[in-house]
């Protein structure tokens, strides 16, 4: 008998049919379920390619530390794996993010450091909060999941190839919200070569710079967003891993609209970045000619991690949005 481990699980997530939303277009729909990774969310990826490069470079060694600074997500899944093979986890993280991410960290016996939010170039931000941290203590190691392309290898090796076999080779277009650029970087990166016609669309919230770079070369932003864990005001090296041809922005309002629309129609109570990519793939979907493309995206986590404000009426009030379907 197979002794199966928690490391084994990552990846090979199912690619589900999202109908209720592509049969408000010509076209269809899917969505890889990165929720039912043993951590939880598409961070498992990640998170698995970061400790494997950095074993396979005898940069860590049983007992010791890995450091990062994460909005959460990237936190749980490394503290997950990390408990199996032996390491420590510190994680630095700003002091807004849901309750949950933290209650989950601490549940996993991660040492958490919160700061205040500010600016990246803010020495005081958590990114080099962590790169500090990892500096002083003998044994660490600093994940930087934004610039260690291990986060991008990743999906290279295992989010392009699954997305290829699971659309039997057909898909159109993937579309994937920007966080460290590892998803949509290696992604991008496998399929492109597979079939250069295919496009790869960055999904960006209000407040993010994704958008503008890619439409007018510089990073520029407007507004703010609720959702966690995504949006940059620069190019990663796991972003310029792979090969983006366009951006579609989505609006707080909108992705809260999929939100509902996704739970009360098909029973997929997700998060935020997760809702944001349906959403853009929808109002892609819409804007096509013709019918029957093909279009990916991401799950990224689930709901709930977010039971307290994406699913609160009286929070989604308090930021100006109404918990409504589309």
């Amino acid at each position: 008998m197979r002794e199966t481990k928690v490391w084994d699980l990552v990846g090979n997530t199912p690619l589900i049919y999202l109908k209720s939303v592509s049969e408000k277009t010509q076209h269809k729909i899917f969505a890889k379920a990165e929720f039912l990774n043993p951590a939880g969310s598409v961070k498992d990826r990640a998170a698995k390619g970061i400790i494997q490069g950095f074993e396979a470079r005898g940069q860590l060694k049983p007992g010791g530390t890995i450091v990062e600074g994460t909005a959460g997500n990237t936190g749980i899944a490394l503290a997950t794996l990390a408990n199996e093979r032996g390491y420590k986890t510190c994680f630095s993280l700003p002091n807004n993010q849901s309750p949950e991410k933290y209650s989950m960290l601490e549940s996993l016996g991660a040492e958490i450091v919160k700061v205040d939010p500010c600016p990246f170039a803010d020495p005081k931000h958590f990114y080099h909060r962590a790169k500090s941290i990892a500096g002083e203590r003998e044994g660490a190691v600093w994940a930087n999941q934004f610039e260690n392309t291990d986060n991008a290898r990743a999906h290279y090796e295992t989010t392009g190839p699954e997305i290829w076999r699971q659309t039997d080779e057909t898909i159109s277009y993937f579309v994937s919200a920007v966080g460290s650029g590892g998803t949509i970087g290696g992604t991008s990166k496998f399929l492109k070569e597979k079939n250069p016609n295919i496009k790869t669309i960055a999904a960006d919230p209000f407040g993010s710079g994704i958008f503008s770079f890619l439409k007018e070369g510089e990073f520029k932003s407007d507004g703010s967003s609720i959702t966690e864990g995504i949006g940059i005001m620069r190019e990663t090296q796991n972003f310029a891993y792979g090969n983006v041809d366009d951006a579609l922005k989505v609006s707080d309002q909108e992705m809260i609209e999929m939100l509902y629309f996704l739970s009360q129609t098909m029973g997929l109570v997700v998060g935020s970045s997760a809702a944001l990519n349906v959403r853009a793939s929808y109002e892609l979907a819409k804007s096509l000619p013709g019918s029957g493309e093909v279009i990916v995206t991401m799950l990224c986590d689930h709901g709930s991690r977010y039971a307290h404000r994406l699913f609160n009426p009286e929070w989604l009030k308090e930021k100006g949005l109404e918990p409504k379907t589309f």
